[in-house]
């Protein structure tokens, strides 16, 4: 088996969980046999002392036909 990993930002208005899943949810639109997701870092971006935007770096790793 060969696996390629790729880099995403996911991103969410509510948390980081979301920012993971609709990283993985858009990958999973265009790639086929996703093996895993790694988390490699969180960040958000600050509006008027608020978090406005929930970022999560990830890498998916999936399969290579």
């Amino acid at each position: 088996m060969v696996v390629k990993v790729i880099e995403l930002v996911g991103t969410s208005r509510h948390n980081w969980t979301d920012a993971v899943d609709n990283a993985v949810m858009e990958a999973s639109k265009t790639l086929d046999d996703i093996l895993g997701v790694e988390v490699t870092n969180f960040t958000a971006n600050i509006d008027n002392g608020h978090i406005e935007e929930y970022r999560a770096d990830v890498k998916i790793a999936f399969q290579v036909h």
